[in-house]
C-alpha cells in the first residue's frame, strides 16, 4: 500500500511538472491526467529513461552544451537564456547557460574547467592579459565560434563629475578583479592618462555606494541596453561621456547611450558619447574528431542555422548586431564554423558582410547614432553605388 501510494504521489508530481511546462495545447487520458510525452519530447526521454538506457543518457550527453555567460543583470547572462529558449529541441540540442563572473574568468573557465564548452568574453580581454604578462602564450588554445555585438561603456556617476578627467584621484567602482569591465575600464583609463581610486566591487553593491556617496562613479561595461544599468536611479545620477579619441581608435569603436533605453540617467531625446568593444562567443581549441569537438561542431550548426530566429523579438536587440561572418583580429575561427560559412557564402551575403566590416571600422562619426532602418537604407545606396561604378562582384 504504502509503495502503491508512494508511485501515485510521482504521478501527480509528473503531471503538475508536465502542465508547468506544456503549450496550451496538451491532450489528456480518460481518466483526465495529463501523458507528459505528449506535450514535450524532453520529458518523454526522462520518464523513459532507466539505468538501463544508455543510449538515452548517451544522447543527451552528446547533444547538450554548456555555455558560461556572465554576472546577473548583465548581457552575456541574456545572451545564455536567448541560446537556451531559441535552440533548445527536445534531447537534440540542449544549451545550459551557466552564471559566470565575467570576462577574465570565463577564459579561465574554457581554459580549466571540467564539462565547460562555450563561454561569452570580450574582445581586449586577452590582449590585456598578454600585456600585463599574467599569461604564457595561450592564444592557440582559444577558438572563436563568431563575433557577437559591441558592448558599450557606462560611466555613472554623481552630476558634479562632468568629464572623465574629473574622475583623477575618485573613487571608482570597476567591477570584480576577474571580470571584462575590469579590464576595459583599466586600459581607458591608463590611455587617456587618469588614475582614478579604483575599488573592486560587484556591481549590485557598487550602485547602493554610489547613492551613498561612497563612491564617485561605478563603471559597466554590458551591451546597450543593460537590464542592470536601465535600474539604477537617482536624482543626482547621470552618464559621463567618453570622448573618441585617438588612443583609444586602434581597439575600440565610437558608440551611444539613449534616453529612450536610459530615461531615469539621461533627459528625454539625449544622447551620450561613449566607446564599445565586440563580445565574442569562444570556445577551447579541441582536436578534431573529439566527443568535445564533435559537440561544439553540432551547436554551430543548430545556432547559425537559427540566428535569423534570435534576431527577432522577444530576444535582446543586441543579437541584431551579429554578423557571422565577421572576422576577429588575432582569432582562428572554429573550422566547422567557416565550413558552414563556406557553405552558405554568396555574392549577395559577401557583399552585406562587407558593407558591415565597413561600417563596424569606421572612426568617424558615431555609428551608434543610426538606426537599423538608416543601416538599411544605407545599405541599399551602397549596393546603388556598386552597380553604378561596375564593381559588383560577378556571380560565380
Amino acid at each position: 500500500m504504502i509503495i502503491r501510494r508512494l508511485t501515485d504521489l510521482a504521478l501527480g508530481c509528473a503531471a503538475g511538472l508536465a502542465l508547468l511546462l506544456a503549450t496550451p495545447a496538451f491532450s489528456q487520458d480518460k481518466g483526465g491526467e495529463v501523458d507528459p510525452a505528449t506535450v514535450s519530447e524532453g520529458l518523454k526521454a526522462i520518464f523513459s529513461y532507466s539505468s538501463t538506457s544508455k543510449s538515452t543518457r548517451d544522447r543527451l550527453n552528446a547533444n547538450t552544451v554548456t555555455l558560461m555567460s556572465g554576472t546577473i543583470g548583465g548581457t552575456y547572462v541574456q545572451f545564455g537564456a536567448d541560446l537556451a529558449s531559441a535552440l533548445d529541441d527536445g534531447d537534440r540540442m540542449r544549451v545550459l547557460p551557466i552564471i559566470g563572473r565575467g570576462s577574465v574568468q570565463s577564459m579561465a573557465d574554457i581554459l580549466f574547467l571540467k564539462g565547460v564548452d562555450l563561454g561569452i568574453v570580450r574582445a581586449d580581454t586577452l590582449d590585456y592579459l598578454e600585456r600585463k604578462g599574467y599569461t604564457g602564450n595561450i592564444r592557440n588554445q582559444f577558438v572563436y565560434i563568431t563575433k557577437l555585438y559591441n558592448e558599450e561603456m557606462h560611466v555613472v556617476a554623481r552630476s558634479s563629475i562632468r568629464s572623465l578627467a574629473d574622475l583623477n584621484g575618485r573613487r571608482v567602482a570597476v567591477d570584480l578583479p576577474n571580470g571584462g569591465t575590469f579590464v576595459t575600464a583599466i586600459t581607458i583609463f591608463e590611455r587617456l592618462g587618469i588614475k582614478p581610486v579604483y575599488a573592486y566591487i560587484e556591481q549590485r553593491i557598487a550602485y547602493e555606494k554610489l547613492k551613498n556617496g561612497e563612491l564617485d562613479a561605478v563603471i559597466a561595461v554590458q551591451g546597450s541596453p543593460s537590464k542592470a544599468v536601465s535600474q539604477v536611479k537617482g536624482d543626482d545620477l547621470h552618464f559621463v561621456p567618453i570622448p573618441y579619441s585617438a588612443p583609444l581608435q586602434s581597439d575600440y569603436l565610437p558608440s551611444v547611450l539613449k534616453a529612450e533605453d536610459y530615461p531615469s540617467l539621461i533627459p528625454p531625446g539625449g544622447r551620450v558619447d561613449t566607446i564599445a568593444v565586440p563580445a565574442i562567443l569562444a570556445a577551447y581549441n579541441w582536436p578534431a574528431k573529439t566527443e568535445r569537438y564533435g559537440k561544439v561542431e553540432h551547436f554551430v550548426q543548430a545556432f547559425f542555422d537559427r540566428l535569423k530566429d534570435l534576431q527577432r523579438p522577444p530576444f535582446h536587440p543586441k543579437w541584431k548586431e551579429v554578423v557571422l561572418s565577421a572576422p576577429l583580429k588575432g582569432w582562428n575561427r572554429f573550422p566547422p564554423a567557416q565550413v558552414w560559412l563556406d557553405q552558405h557564402s554568396g555574392p549577395a551575403s559577401d557583399t552585406r558582410a562587407k558593407f558591415e566590416q565597413f561600417l563596424a571600422a569606421q572612426t568617424t562619426g558615431r555609428q551608434g547614432t543610426r538606426t537599423p532602418e538608416q543601416d538599411e537604407a544605407l545599405y541599399q545606396q551602397f549596393l546603388k553605388w556598386q552597380k553604378s561604378t561596375g564593381q559588383a562582384e560577378a556571380k560565380h
